[in-house]
């Protein structure tokens, strides 16, 4: 089954895809003259079981192209993408974790390898297609093949070192800030030169752009995308002391990227923000401060979050009290079409005109 015309964009479509394209890149490099952007996503039911997508490419393409749609019908600035959804274990996959395919669900770590963190001297580097890598370059080339036009591929999921060192060390690690420092930074520096080598592999498998790269349905300057999740579990203090260099020295090594982050400490994200390359940063604005961070962001940096309808977030934006900073991307999930083409018209009619 060939899924290549699945999908036909007239060519007015095309070049409205080609327009959100260029904007997204100018929130990057003139921020003032940025717009913000908006995408809906809707939790809708009628959709294939994770177990059929993860046997399948061609299923898993199908499904991801059916979210598209969606899109399009609502209106929002999602760009059309799909993704090789394989979930968050894959690094720690890689070093010898096993992995778990809940009920409908994508997987998830079952096991974390490194049952004592003395062990860490003896780990090995991964391969470059050890764990599920094999398989994500065979469901990767299977949607290439089949690619409608003007949809792109989205990165795989990498996390970050201190989410990937979690997984493959387990909550133990928690501890061996105390009880081993020495040997989580050892631990720390294997992960991130696996990262390091494994993005740019990553990146060429789906695309020849060395500038920008695609995620969750937008441009962004850079390479790929941290994932912070596990930096809640830690004081910001230990970020800055054994996590940050890693982060730095990952982001400078790729050529940027984002950073993104689902904590409720707004102390970690000052530091974050001193990351060279930081072209982008994503966090839950359903809990956090959206105006103080996004008045703290440096100029370049995209600030991305999440301002679902009822949160005091979406309110205080539906009542026009918006953010000076202009290169903002707010992403809002929703119970159905209906409701989406409602939130993506409330939101744009809430925006200040011009200065």
């Amino acid at each position: 089954m060939s899924l290549k015309n699945y999908l036909n964009f007239d060519e007015k479509t095309q070049k409205h895809f080609q327009e959100l394209t260029n904007q997204y890149k100018q929130m990057h490099i003139t921020p003032e003259n940025a717009r913000p952007k908006f995408i809906i996503n809707p939790l809708l039911k009628d959709v294939s079981r994770w177990e059929d997508r993860l046997a399948d490419p061609i299923t898993m393409l199908k499904g991801e192209l059916d979210e598209i749609c969606y899109h399009i019908e609502i209106g929002d600035d999602r760009l059309p993408m799909v993704r090789v959804q394989f979930g968050t274990p894959q690094v720690a996959a890689a070093f010898g974790s096993e992995i778990a395919i809940p009920e409908n669900n994508l997987p998830a770590a079952k096991t974390h390898p490194l049952k004592n963190i003395e062990d860490i001297y003896k780990l090995q580097m991964p391969l470059l297609d050890a764990g599920w890598y094999g398989k994500l370059k065979t469901f990767t080339d299977v949607f290439k093949e089949n690619l409608p036009e003007s949809v792109l591929i989205t990165h795989p999921d990498i996390q970050g070192p201190f989410n990937n060192a979690h997984l493959i060390r387990g909550n133990d690690i928690l501890m061996d800030f105390y009880d081993n420092p020495e040997a989580v930074e050892a631990l720390l520096d294997v992960v991130t030169d696996y990262m390091i080598k494994l993005v740019p592999r990553l990146k060429q498998m789906i695309s020849d752009d060395k500038e920008w790269f695609y995620d969750w349905g937008a441009i962004w300057k850079g390479a790929a995308r941290i994932s912070n999740c596990s930096m809640q579990m830690i004081s910001p203090e230990l970020y800055t002391q054994y996590v940050y260099q890693r982060d730095k020295r990952l982001m400078e090594a790729i050529g940027g990227g984002r950073i993104h982050y689902c904590g409720k400490s707004e102390k970690v994200i000052w530091e974050f923000f001193k990351i060279p390359g930081l072209n982008a940063f994503e966090f839950d604005g359903n809990y956090l401060d959206f105006q103080k961070i996004c008045a703290a962001a440096p100029e370049h940096t995209v600030v991305n979050f999440f301002a679902n309808p009822g949160s005091k977030t979406y309110e205080e934006l539906v009542k026009g009290n918006w953010p000076k900073k202009k290169n903002i991307v707010i992403v809002s999930w929703v119970s159905s079409i209906e409701q989406g083409k409602a939130v993506l018209k409330e939101l744009r009619e809430s925006i200040p005109e011009k200065d």
